[in-house]
């Protein structure tokens, strides 16, 4: 459906006269939905008299509505920057702010700079694991405070599920003429149909276990920004709550899809790995490939939309064509099968681990699974407070070992069931522990590796000094005297194992090991800014 042009609003506040604050130039952005202006240190969205069945503000009463649940709502995340709602009134001839009878409402806003936004961050090459990290906190903290759909609420059922995911086919197909293109939207949508109906279960559990919260909704790198330091999210779905209260993560699937997107799958492994361990919600990888097939194609539905509004030159036609196509392409790469090999570790308190892990998780893809992290969860204690349990005590006895590892087997199963490879970071000093990896292997017929990681006694010790000293906030415990006690506990690696063993030595890169892994990552297709 094409927007009626409304040539008397954009006029108007194209002028920098209308405002009521110093304003040397306006510049206009036009999304398929908004008229965005940036004027001096404010900038202002009016929302288009459009219905696409999903989103409806064909009325003023509906864009006056959700003027302000788009200032309510975004609050939880960007108070700082929603700052009111602003009537346009007077005639048409000479509209003005605050003026009566209402004509049009808009969102008034902190304006910041664009260059602050992420996905122009990414373009400029400034977009770091820092910022992704710190997001990953951030966005963790603000699920679990999200509010919890209710009893009776039908908010993450089946049904409303499937419904907006199928609505995207629907929108899509009248416009397609190429008959490769309405194949691929088919076999799209079948296997839609297909893993619709396989994690039904799954999709009623969470809801059960109360993963079904209204979040953000609309997660993607041009909707997040880096402003004072520090992260920040903005422009929320307000228009429909069935896309808001939604799984979380389907919120966090957006952003994964969108980093897919932009060939750097590495900052989405980076972010979902840290998202992962901050949260534990290690459950929800069964759905997260689900999830990034309905984000890509709300991305090819919202492009497909653009095309259809029309107002674009030749060249925008092509490109935004090719965004289209693009996105189709990136859905399909998500239904084909990957290597998801089982990678285990095998190496003492200092031997740098869980550091050549998360960078091979980023590099390679896949979901690195800590000891460190999970023995203290299971033991209630945030990952970077300290026990203070003795060695071979307290969370380190010989049964907090054995659920340790019988934690990390399950969550390694689940992972690769997912389709997602699992990268275990531990040190697997006993033999019985590595054969309980080597069995669930073989059981899933998935390929083994085990990297070893072999260091002389005097660096470990070395290693382990520096860390106490640096005081860097940190899962792990270790001290001398845990290195002592590994040394003497210590199993060395079977001849059968070292079939299955990589040696990692200090000049061994993250890049070498997973270039002898198979390839499994999902390459994106542009650079968008």
């Amino acid at each position: 459906m094409k927007a009626e042009p409304e040539p008397w609003i954009i006029q108007a506040m194209r002028e920098a006269s209308f405002y009521d604050h110093p304003v040397a130039t306006v510049e206009l952005i036009e999304t398929h939905i908004s008229w965005i202006f940036l004027a001096g240190d404010n900038a202002y969205k009016v929302k288009k008299p459009v219905n696409f069945g999903f989103l409806d503000f064909s009325t003023l009463a509906k864009r006056q509505h959700y003027c302000h649940e788009e200032l309510r709502l975004n609050r939880r995340f960007a108070p700082q920057l929603y700052l009111t709602v602003k009537q346009i009134g007077g005639s048409r001839n000479a509209p003005a702010l605050d003026k009566d009878p209402a004509l049009e409402y808009a969102v008034k806003m902190r304006r910041f700079p664009q260059n602050q936004q992420l996905d122009r961050m990414l373009v400029d090459n400034q977009l770091q694991l820092r910022h992704i990290t710190k997001f990953a906190s951030k966005i963790a903290e603000l699920h679990k405070l999200a509010v919890s759909e209710k009893a009776g609420q039908t908010y993450g059922s089946p049904r409303s599920i499937i419904d907006p995911m199928l609505e995207n086919f629907e929108q899509i197909r009248p416009h397609i003429k190429e008959s490769d293109a309405s194949k691929q939207l088919a076999k799209l949508e079948q296997w839609t149909h297909n893993a619709f109906e396989d994690l039904k279960p799954a999709l009623r559990q969470r809801k059960k276990d109360g993963f079904i919260r209204e979040c953000h909704g609309d997660i993607h790198l041009a909707n997040m920004a880096w402003l004072d330091d520090q992260p920040l999210l903005f422009d929320c779905i307000e228009f429909n709550e069935n896309l808001r209260w939604i799984d979380v993560i389907s919120d966090i699937a957006f952003l994964v899809m969108d980093l897919d997107d932009r060939n750097e799958s590495g900052l989405g492994w980076h972010f979902c790995n840290h998202y992962l361990q901050v949260t534990g919600d290690y459950q929800g990888l069964s759905l997260l490939n689900f999830y990034k097939v309905y984000r890509a194609m709300v991305r090819a539905k919202v492009t497909c939309l653009r095309l259809v509004q029309g107002h674009l030159n030749e060249m925008q036609q092509r490109a935004t064509e090719e965004l289209f196509q693009g996105y189709l392409d990136l859905a399909e790469r998500y239904t084909l099968p990957k290597a998801t090999p089982l990678i285990i570790t095998h190496g003492l308190s200092g031997s740098g681990k869980t550091t050549f892990t998360s960078e091979l998780a980023t590099i390679y893809g896949g979901v690195q699974i800590r000891s460190d992290v999970e023995r203290k969860r299971l033991h209630g204690i945030a990952a970077t407070a300290k026990s203070g349990s003795p060695v071979a005590d307290g969370i380190y006895s010989k049964q907090a070992f054995a659920d340790t590892y019988a934690r990390l087997q399950d969550i390694a199963r689940m992972a690769l069931r997912s389709g997602s490879p699992a990268i275990v970071d531990a040190t697997f000093i006993k033999q019985n522990q590595r054969e309980l990896f080597s069995r669930l292997a073989e059981k899933l017929q998935v390929q083994l590796t085990i990297l070893d990681f072999p260091l002389s006694k005097e660096t470990l010790r070395r290693r382990i000094k520096q860390r106490i000293l640096g005081k860097t906030a940190d899962a792990s415990e270790a001290t001398l005297e845990v290195l002592d006690y590994q040394l003497k506990h210590e199993d060395p690696l079977t001849r059968v194992e070292e079939r299955f063993a990589i040696r990692v030595s200090p000049d061994t890169t993250a890049e070498t090991i997973a270039a002898s892994l198979p390839n499994q990552i999902v390459h994106g297709h542009s650079e968008k800014g």
